[in-house]
């Protein structure tokens, strides 16, 4: 059975619901606080990363998000966790959402280029954006996290934060875009109703190029803004009484591409 790492710490959130949606496809997932890798917990209590198929930070606001979103879970995960490096060499995959993807860029797995560092940062509006937003998928194969997604596909998930700007210097933002769409790195962009890339509000926080989510060279780490969580069932769907249809909602694809990958790369049930 495939074993899931829901990493969290103080102020971290949707764990539960993160959980849910990886026990419902039949996985095992467990959610862990980072102490019991660290091993500043009883015996009984500790847990190896390196027993995980797969590690997920979820969403919240992480140690307050002081300093700034996810820049003190990274720095004790950096500080305290060596098994990580190993991990990710390991091509298993790492998937982070909401402050989890936030977490993911202070830690320099994302954007994952040589020498290349990027932020989340305050949305353009200066305000915490709650909203649903429709998202592009932009993938053309390379993210493990977005297989059973069409390219070009239209989702819909909201999102939740107040530092979401996707942002990179402007003296090298064309180079590393460029890298990132040769790379195929960028997985979800932001667009309006008729699949227009857009302003806000259908680009909550200013995001360049409209980035949503992005995985690394390889595909096996992914961070995204919005939450697939919340998006597992359609009825979570602000709409979903005049969309009636599949009983699913788009965040399903995302834990049922990952799942179907695991299984089938390492035979796991």
């Amino acid at each position: 059975m495939v074993k899931v790492c829901i990493l969290c710490i103080e102020g971290t959130n949707c764990e539960w619901e993160t959980y849910l949606c990886f026990k419902r496809l039949g996985a095992a997932p467990e959610i862990v606080h980072l102490k019991q890798l660290t091993g500043a917990v009883r015996e009984k209590d500790r847990r190896r990363l390196l027993d995980y198929d797969c590690l997920v930070i979820p969403g919240g606001f992480s140690a307050g998000d002081y300093v700034r979103a996810g820049a003190i879970f990274a720095a004790r995960i950096l500080g305290s966790l060596e098994e990580l490096k190993t991990f990710v060499e390991e091509e298993r995959p790492v998937l982070g959402i909401c402050n989890g993807f936030q977490v993911l860029v202070e830690l320099g797995l994302l954007p994952g280029i040589a020498g290349e560092r990027a932020t989340l940062t305050i949305n353009d509006s200066a305000r915490f954006e709650c909203r649903p937003t429709l998202l592009k998928h932009e993938n053309k194969g390379k993210c493990l996290f977005t297989k059973k997604i069409p390219h070009g596909r239209i989702l819909k998930m909201p999102c939740a934060h107040a530092e979401g700007k996707f942002f990179i210097p402007e003296d090298r933002r064309a180079e590393v875009i460029k890298t990132m769409e040769e790379n195929d790195q960028i997985v979800l962009r932001y667009v309006d109703p008729d699949g227009r890339y857009a302003g806000y509000p259908w680009n909550p926080n200013g995001s360049i190029y409209n980035i949503a989510g992005i995985c690394n060279p390889e595909g096996t780490v992914f961070g995204l803004m919005p939450h697939p969580e919340r998006a597992f069932y359609a009825y979570t769907n602000a709409d979903w009484t005049r969309e009636r249809g599949s009983d699913y909602g788009d965040g399903k694809l995302i834990f049922e591409s990952i799942l179907e990958h695991i299984r089938h790369s390492f035979g796991t049930a």
